[in-house]
């Protein structure tokens, strides 16, 4: 009895295996690239705060890792279990400014001049409900950012004033980030004319030199076509953020979303971690509500987020609300 047991463990445990991979989607054989830009002005005619983010993304098609993205994703499977998995390369920029930009010698009471360069390896693990995504950014903050040339040649280019305080920023610092995001979909209703409805609860977890935060979120959805994506992508901090959608056809969803996270450490509020530099003291709970939509065609999806976010540091005026522009196209 016992060599009959020993000799059906292999089998049995191959046959698990087997069934976790029939649970698991037809791997996506696209890789994708995706551009995000956010700015305050496209939601008002605004310069503050948080004044503008951009991301460049590019994702690979699914099960097609290289040695040491492939090792890990073996290491995670243990833990998760079983999933669709690409790997992803990304660089963007940030730049802060306080309210006004006008003062050569900023409010030392308003959030400061920061500037953020950094690059991004990360590895998705897709699921049928849900979607891991574990990352990690490093960068710079500072002159090095390159963010107040890029704003002079933007607002030039645009006819608006100069910010007079880039003086003022912080200093250079290398610095890195660590994080890890988990999205659940799940379907709620099927509604006449081929819609559904569907809620998209989300965790963030981050650690770093440039953000320290735990969050929660999630998004509620009507339209077509939901099981394509797991949400229109943001730059952080966010509700979420997710590669390119799958699938071919026509899609479309409206979305409305909330969230909130709780913030031991933000950089660009505090200032330098080892050299002396403006600051302002951070708030330790921040929240955002959302509302936006994306449309889907073939291998192009197009979204588009207003975000409304409470009070990020001590003596903020007032709420925030900044628009957030994406396109993703697969290949």
């Amino acid at each position: 009895m016992k060599r009959s047991l020993a000799a059906a463990l292999p089998a049995l445990t191959l046959l698990a295996g087997t069934a976790a991979a029939q649970d698991l989607p037809a791997p996506d054989r696209r890789g994708s690239v995706s551009i995000i830009s956010e700015n305050d002005s496209y939601a008002r005619n605004t310069d503050r705060w948080y004044s503008n983010g951009f991301r460049f993304n590019w994702a690979s098609a699914e099960d097609n890792l290289p040695g040491p993205m492939a090792a890990l994703d073996e290491a995670l499977g243990k833990l998760f279990g079983p999933a669709r998995s690409r790997w992803g390369l990304g660089f963007g920029q940030s730049m802060f400014t306080p309210a006004d930009t006008r003062l050569r010698d900023p409010d030392p009471r308003d959030r400061p001049y920061a500037g953020y360069l950094y690059g991004e390896i990360s590895l998705d693990r897709r699921t049928q409900t849900t979607l891991d995504r574990f990352g990690l950014q490093v960068g710079v903050v500072g002159p090095s950012s390159l963010a107040r040339p890029t704003q002079d040649v933007v607002h030039s280019v645009l006819g608006d004033r100069e910010a007079r305080g880039w003086r003022y920023q912080l200093r250079d610092e290398p610095v890195f980030n660590l994080s890890y995001d988990r999205i659940w979909r799940i379907p709620v209703a099927t509604l006449p004319g081929g819609l559904g409805v569907d809620t998209l609860p989300s965790v963030t977890l981050a650690a770093g030199t440039v953000q320290t935060y735990a969050g929660i979120g999630g998004r509620v959805r009507i339209g077509q076509g939901l099981d394509r994506d797991f949400g229109a992508p943001r730059i952080r901090p966010t509700i979420a953020d997710t590669p390119a959608a799958v699938g071919e056809g026509f899609g479309w969803y409206l979305f409305a979303g909330a969230g909130g996270r709780a913030v031991a450490r933000d950089i660009f509020l505090e200032g330098n971690t080892y050299r002396d530099s403006r600051s302002v003291d951070h708030r330790p709970f921040v929240g955002d509500l959302e509302l936006g939509g994306a449309i889907f065609w073939h291998n192009v999806r197009l979204s588009y987020t207003q975000n409304f976010r409470s009070k990020e540091f001590v003596g903020q005026k007032k709420e925030f609300v900044f628009g957030s522009l994406s396109l993703s196209i697969s290949f």
